[in-house]
C-alpha cells in the first residue's frame, strides 16, 4: 500500500482518525444542541430519536471528507436547501462552534485544515442556497470560522 492509498482506506493521517472524527462530530453537535440559534433549526429538522443515526451519518461524512474512507453515501445538499430559514448568521455560528471543537480535538495543523474544509463546504452550501432561491451569488464572500490570526497561513488539503 502506498501513502496515497492510505486515506482512501480510512487509515489515520496525523491527528485525524476515526476516533478523533467521532470526537469532533459528537462534541460539535453537543454544542449545536446547546446553542439557542442553532437548536431551533436542528431540533426542529431532526427528531430526537433520529439523532443517533444523524450523528453516525455525520461521522461517515467527515470520515469520507477527511480520510477519504468512502464511508458516506448520500447527497447532503438537498436536505439543507429545503430548510428555508437558514441565514448567514447560522452559517457563521455553525462554523465558529465547529472551529472551536476542531481546535479541541486535532493538533493545530490538522485543525487549520479541517476548519478550512468546513469553510469551503459552508460556502458551497451558501452558493447553492442563493442559486436555488434565484439570488445573485457572484459577490457572495466566504464566511470564516475565526480570525485569520488564529490560523496558519499555509494552505492545507486532506492527504491524497
Amino acid at each position: 500500500m502506498t501513502e496515497t492509498d492510505a486515506p482512501r482506506r480510512g487509515i489515520p493521517m496525523g491527528s485525524i482518525d476515526e476516533d478523533s472524527i467521532h470526537a469532533l462530530v459528537h462534541g460539535f453537535y453537543g454544542k449545536v444542541m446547546a446553542d439557542p440559534d442553532l437548536v431551533s433549526i436542528f431540533g426542529r429538522e431532526i427528531d430526537k430519536d433520529e439523532w443517533p443515526a444523524h450523528l453516525e451519518k455525520m461521522c461517515a461524512f467527515w470520515s469520507s471528507v477527511l480520510l477519504r474512507s468512502g464511508r458516506y453515501e448520500g447527497r447532503p445538499m438537498r436536505p439543507h436547501l429545503q430548510i428555508r430559514d437558514i441565514e448567514d448568521k447560522h452559517f457563521q455560528r455553525w462554523l465558529t462552534l465547529f472551529a472551536e471543537t476542531a481546535r479541541q480535538v486535532f493538533d493545530a495543523r490538522d485543525a487549520d485544515g479541517v476548519i478550512a474544509t468546513a469553510e469551503r463546504i459552508g460556502h458551497n452550501f451558501r452558493l447553492a442556497r442563493a442559486q436555488n432561491r434565484g439570488l445573485d451569488s457572484v459577490g457572495l464572500e466566504m464566511i470564516r470560522a475565526e480570525a485569520d490570526s488564529l490560523r496558519e497561513k499555509a494552505i492545507w488539503s486532506p492527504p491524497r
